[in-house]
């Protein structure tokens, strides 16, 4: 991999993490499509640095919320069940980050051994487009993301933990689930993105200490910085474009992307 294909990657990476469309499987086939074999050289840490890079784009983004929170979660009463929305969201964020924990660590060698391939980010795609047809349809939005129970929570967690497998997204999923639980569409995007923040860091770390153990192949620290600034230059722009379309339109064109995307996927798999 050079440093064309790292800013190749690092920006599809930016401009697939925050739009419901998955980046897990645009990677995946991009590679697959180019013959680029960055599994080999760095494993997941070349994606895990692209996802450190949209971190980075969403604290730029949310860093006012971010920094509200922080204060809040750091206030005895925000867990003794104390009252505000800041403090509301905390533990919502909080209950629903453990379950990408418990099923990452359960279940991590299970997806990228089995699961990471072409034909399952087909299916996903076209599964998570349905989705989010349905989810348009059925869901009231009406509701506030500080208005969420803690089984709620629960629930969105397992949604953004199902993103493990290629094909789902992190957004998508929590977005669509959050829809038919009534949230408004903007609101829900909102709280996919806060969601993802502690999913992200903890998986970047744990790359960063498998790396430090490792060490990092000749020239790949200079690669994986490509890939940290182009995903982060890119999802900064993709995450203040996609709450503005939120706002005023419907998931409709994202969900037929994905049904041309997975419909091709698996024509190319199956057909080749």
């Amino acid at each position: 991999m050079n440093a064309l294909e790292a800013a190749t990657l690092g920006t599809l990476q930016g401009l697939t993490e925050f739009l419901p469309v998955s980046s897990s499987a645009h990677l995946l086939l991009a590679r697959a499509f180019f013959g680029w074999d960055t599994q080999a050289r760095f494993g997941l840490a070349f994606d895990v640095a692209c996802h450190m890079g949209t971190l980075l784009a969403v604290l730029a983004y949310y860093c006012r919320d971010v920094a509200e929170l922080a204060r809040a979660a750091v206030r005895p009463r925000t867990w003794l069940g104390g009252a505000g929305d800041s403090a509301a969201l905390v533990r919502s964020i909080a209950i629903g980050t453990v379950p990408i924990g418990v099923v990452g660590l359960a279940a991590a060698d299970f997806v990228t051994g089995t699961l990471r391939t072409e034909a399952v980010a087909g299916v996903a795609l076209v599964l998570g487009a349905v989705l989010m047809l349905v989810a348009e349809r059925a869901g009231s939005q009406t509701r506030e993301e500080t208005g969420l129970g803690a089984w709620e929570a629960f629930g969105l967690g397992l949604a953004q933990a199902s993103a493990l497998v290629p094909g789902v997204s992190r957004s998508g999923a929590v977005l669509v689930v959050a829809m038919l639980l009534g949230l408004r569409r903007e609101r829900a995007a909102r709280f996919a993105f806060l969601l993802g923040i502690p999913a992200i860091l903890a998986a970047g770390g744990k790359a960063a200490l498998d790396l430090a153990a490792e060490g990092v192949p000749s020239g790949g620290s200079a690669l994986l910085a490509v890939g940290v600034v182009s995903s982060a230059v890119v999802g900064y722009a993709a995450v203040r474009f996609f709450m503005r379309y939120v706002s005023r339109h419907s998931l409709g064109p994202f969900a037929a992307y994905r049904l041309v995307l997975g419909a091709a996927a698996l024509a190319w798999v199956y057909g080749s």
